[in-house]
């Protein structure tokens, strides 16, 4: 069995999109997946699976979350081994370890195009960096997210694929949870 880490997409923000982390271990409990466990209250989970591919388990996922919980939303999932991969390949090294509730790494449905990567840098009118790695988004907020005109909505809109981030700390501690469940 692979190790997956799966991450819901806008859910538990207010009164939109809730689903309890229990309800969400049972879910992929019922549809087979192992060693199933869930990190914080946003749509966090990590599990063994014998799924082909990323996108297979995604489907199930969306699937049943939209039949049995009456969720609609994009399920985002990477392999451990991919998660290691977005960990090793961020280009922002020095945010990760000063600033890292900063930095956010942004799965993606789909890879950009570059041109699409180029209006994304165009829109950025704050202190914002961004670098896009296959189907990962880096990206800095210097001056806090909250505030940032570089939203979740814009990102997606110029980069023509939905996503979602977490925070540089929430991303190594679903690498260790990752690495604790095999």
């Amino acid at each position: 069995m692979t190790t997956y880490i799966g991450l819901l997409r806008a859910v538990n923000l207010g009164a939109h999109n809730k689903i309890g982390m229990s309800e969400l271990r049972e879910l992929l409990t019922g549809l087979g997946m192992g060693n199933v466990q869930t990190l914080l209250q946003s749509g966090n989970v990590v599990f063994q699976s014998d799924v082909r591919t990323t996108s297979e388990a995604e489907r199930l996922i969306e699937i049943a979350a939209a039949q049995r919980l009456r969720l609609v939303t994009d399920v985002l999932v990477r392999s451990a081994k991919e998660w290691k991969g977005i960990i090793a390949d961020n280009p922002f090294p020095k945010e990760a370890k000063q600033d890292p509730s900063h930095l956010l790494a942004v799965a993606l449905k789909d890879a950009p195009t570059r041109s699409n990567v180029a209006a994304l840098q165009d829109a950025i009118i704050g202190r914002e960096i961004v670098s896009v790695h296959g189907r990962c988004a880096y990206i800095v907020y210097p001056d806090g997210i909250g505030r940032s005109r570089l939203t979740s909505a814009l990102i997606e809109k110029r980069l023509a694929t939905r996503g979602t981030g977490r925070n540089w700390n929430t991303v190594l501690k679903l690498s260790a949870l990752a690495d604790a469940t095999r």
